[in-house]
């Protein structure tokens, strides 16, 4: 083995658990307030600029960033909590999470200083969105394979090529994208990709919109044609992308969003038994919580890890590996026993609209932030299994 794996046991501390009493107290009001109904998670109003910019006046976005660009310098631990409390109240978190996740880490580690400064302030304050540029056409999720070019040219790059499955690209402000600065090497199929800061709703750049079976329009296809992206807007080493996108993609593939999408029909089956479950149902229910517990307790680790500097590439992945397989069985498994609780459940018809938007969705799940089948490659490889 290459590597061995470590889930160590992490016990949130109890600044974490006041920390947690803040955020639900904040979401409540929310709620109160008519900001989302968290009963519906197929709603309209995902983009939400208002409750972002409340949420980062908390100080709850960028939370573990340096307080110079407008951070808080706290821990990954707590910046768990408030994800998770997030996810679990399904609020309108599009706006900023991608950039409070992964793409504001990015630019700690790689931005020019005077983009630093120009922009994880904004993040901070629940100001901009961002996007995600990897996938394209006919690659699935080899990210290898990226063939869209970025051409010097002088001062910077031209960019033509065509990214896919963009989600929020059509609201982003900005994208993180790896483009193809040159050929693949014979000894390495990984050389020749570059990470660039891509400036949206720019010429040169149109977003089109690509409907999802739920009705909802989350994802889009980016073409650039042209588009110009000047030389300071380089993130990182050029032809040395594959190094920095395994680290960023340690931030998007361990965290409670990675099994906490489809949630919301679990409760919703607890709220409908009541408080005096058959035992079909007390089993059944049991054991989806049992899991959820385990897969809890292996994210809060992953988040450990990265507190104390670590880069636990594989660990992350295999949360996401497991996490994902399993919100996505959720609806089909709360559907089974769903078919037990009493027409007369007053949250019947509620339960009965959530699964049927989880199920239309479930599909996605595991191939967002990388396809089952690359995760269990990358663990693979890790171990030192192929």
């Amino acid at each position: 083995m290459t590597a061995a794996l470590r889930f160590d046991p992490i016990r949130l501390p109890e600044k974490c658990e006041q920390l947690r009493k803040e955020v639900r107290a904040f979401l409540a009001e929310e709620i109160a307030a008519g900001t989302f109904d968290p009963h519906k998670p197929n709603r309209e109003d995902t983009d939400a600029p208002e409750f972002s910019r409340r949420v980062g006046a908390k100080g709850w976005l960028g939370m573990t960033w340096p307080k110079k660009y407008g951070g808080q310098e706290r821990s990954f631990l707590e910046r768990y909590v408030v994800t998770e409390e997030m996810r679990v109240a399904n609020a309108p978190t599009r706006r900023f999470f991608v950039a409070d996740r992964q793409s504001g880490p990015v630019l700690l580690k790689y931005a020019p200083e005077h983009i630093k400064m120009e922009i994880l302030p904004r993040i901070c304050r629940g100001e901009i969105c961002f996007a995600i540029g990897m996938s394209e056409p006919n690659s699935g999720s080899d990210l290898f394979a990226a063939k869209t070019r970025a051409t010097k040219a002088d001062g910077g790059y031209l960019i033509n090529g065509t990214k896919i499955w963009t989600s929020s690209a059509h609201i982003a402000d900005y994208m993180i994208a790896i483009f193809r600065t040159s050929p693949p090497t014979k000894e390495n199929r990984r050389h020749g990709l570059t990470q660039f800061l891509v400036k949206m709703k720019q010429p040169g750049i149109k977003v089109n919109p690509i409907g999802q079976i739920t009705g909802q329009y989350e994802f889009n296809e980016v073409v650039f044609t042209d588009f110009f992206v000047p030389d300071d807007h380089v993130l990182g080493e050029v032809d040395g992308a594959w190094k920095q996108a395994t680290s960023e993609l340690a931030y998007e593939r361990s965290g409670p969003e990675r099994f906490l999408e489809t949630y919301y029909v679990l409760t919703e089956l607890v709220r409908a038994v009541g408080p005096n479950p058959d035992t079909r149902s007390a089993e059944g229910i049991g054991r989806l919580v049992a899991q959820l517990h385990t897969m809890r307790r292996m994210s809060v680790s992953v988040a450990g890890m990265l507190q104390a500097g670590k880069e636990p590439v594989v660990e992350a992945s295999i949360v996401k590996d497991i996490g994902t397989v399993w919100e996505q069985q959720l609806p089909h498994r709360v559907r089974d026993l769903a078919a037990f609780v009493e027409e007369t459940a007053t949250n019947r018809e509620t339960l009965e609209r959530q699964l049927d938007f989880a199920i239309k969705t479930a599909p996605k799940l595991t191939i967002q932030g990388g396809t089952t089948e690359v995760l269990r490659g990358i663990i693979a490889r890790g171990l030192g299994l192929r």
